[in-house]
C-alpha cells in the first residue's frame, strides 16, 4: 500500500503561478535565464522571439514564469490563448480609467529642455496626473545647483532631475554631484539630445545619424536625414511618432521610472508607494 505524504506547506508560503500574458507583437520583456531584453516580433507554438534595440533576434521557450513584464514574473502565451490584458496607459502602467487628477506634491521633476518636458508628458502623462508629480524644465544643465537651492528639497519635497547625455567625466556628471543628496536624485541618459531616446525604427530610419564634433547636433542631424532646416518642425515630427513607451530606447525609459519613484516615495516609515 502506498504511503501518503500531505502538503504541510502553509498557503501563504505557496507561490503563486506566474500571470499568462499574451504575446502581442510590440510587447517589451525580459528573458529571466539570460537577462535579454527585446519586443516581441512574433510568437509560434512553443517559441517567441524577441528583437533587441539593436536589430538581434533570439527566439526563446514559452516556459512558464520566463520572462519579466515591468519586473514581474510572466508567463507569455500564444495570442488569442491568453486572458484579457488590462488596459494600459502610453508608459505601459495599468490604466486606472475615470481616476482623477492629484493635487500636486511638493516633489517635483525636472528635465532639461522643452522637448524632455514634451516627451515625458507624451508617454508618462497619464501616471503623473493621477501621481501629482509636476515636470518642469531647467533649459540647461548649469544653474542647477541655484535652482536646487532655491527648491529646498526634504523629505516630503523630493527633486528628481533628468540629464541630457550623463556620461563619466561630464560636465553635467560634475554638476549633478554637487546636488545629489538623499532628497535630491539626478539621473540621466547616454544620448546627446533627446530626440535620440526615440527608437530610429519609430520614425522609419535605420539609426541616428553621426554628426561631427563642432556642428550643431539637431541641425546635423536634420541635412543628414534630408529634412528641412527647422528643428521646431523636425521635433514636432519626431514626437508624433511616438505612440508609447515602445517608441523609446530602454536607456531613457528606466531612468524617468526611476524618477516617478523617487518623488512618490513616502517619507521613511510611512510605506511604500504603490504604481500599476
Amino acid at each position: 500500500m502506498r504511503s501518503y505524504s500531505p502538503d504541510l506547506t502553509p498557503p501563504w508560503k505557496k507561490s503563486a503561478p506566474a500571470p499568462e500574458v499574451a504575446a502581442e507583437p510590440g510587447l517589451v520583456v525580459e528573458e529571466i535565464t539570460t537577462g535579454y531584453c527585446g519586443a516581441v516580433t512574433e510568437c509560434e507554438a512553443g517559441t517567441v522571439t524577441l528583437e533587441d534595440r539593436f536589430g538581434k533576434r533570439r527566439a526563446f521557450p514559452l516556459a512558464p514564469g520566463g520572462f519579466l513584464l515591468e519586473g514581474r514574473a510572466v508567463t507569455l502565451v500564444r495570442p488569442g490563448r491568453g486572458p484579457a490584458v488590462p488596459a494600459r496607459t502610453a508608459s505601459g502602467s495599468v490604466a486606472v480609467p475615470g481616476a482623477r487628477a492629484r493635487v500636486a506634491r511638493a516633489g517635483r521633476i525636472y528635465v532639461e529642455g522643452r522637448h524632455d518636458a514634451e516627451l515625458v508628458e507624451r508617454v508618462w502623462g497619464d501616471d503623473l496626473r493621477i501621481e501629482g508629480v509636476v515636470v518642469e524644465y531647467l533649459e540647461g544643465i548649469d544653474d542647477l545647483p541655484s535652482v536646487v537651492a532655491e527648491f529646498a528639497p526634504g523629505p516630503d519635497a523630493r527633486l528628481g532631475v533628468l540629464v541630457d547625455h550623463l556620461v563619466p567625466h561630464s560636465k553635467e556628471s560634475r554638476i549633478a554631484a554637487t546636488v545629489t543628496g538623499a532628497d535630491v536624485l539626478v539621473v540621466g541618459h547616454p544620448y546627446i539630445d533627446v530626440w535620440e531616446a526615440v527608437k530610429p525604427s519609430s520614425l522609419g530610419i535605420a539609426a541616428w545619424p553621426r554628426v561631427p564634433r563642432g556642428q550643431d547636433w539637431k541641425t546635423g542631424v536634420c541635412r543628414a536625414l534630408g529634412w528641412p532646416g527647422d528643428t521646431g518642425a523636425a521635433w514636432r515630427h519626431i514626437l508624433s511618432r511616438v505612440g508609447s513607451y515602445r517608441d523609446l530606447e530602454p536607456a531613457l525609459l528606466g531612468r524617468v521610472e526611476e524618477l516617478i519613484d523617487f518623488v512618490t516615495a513616502p517619507p521613511e516609515g510611512d510605506g511604500a508607494p504603490e504604481r500599476g
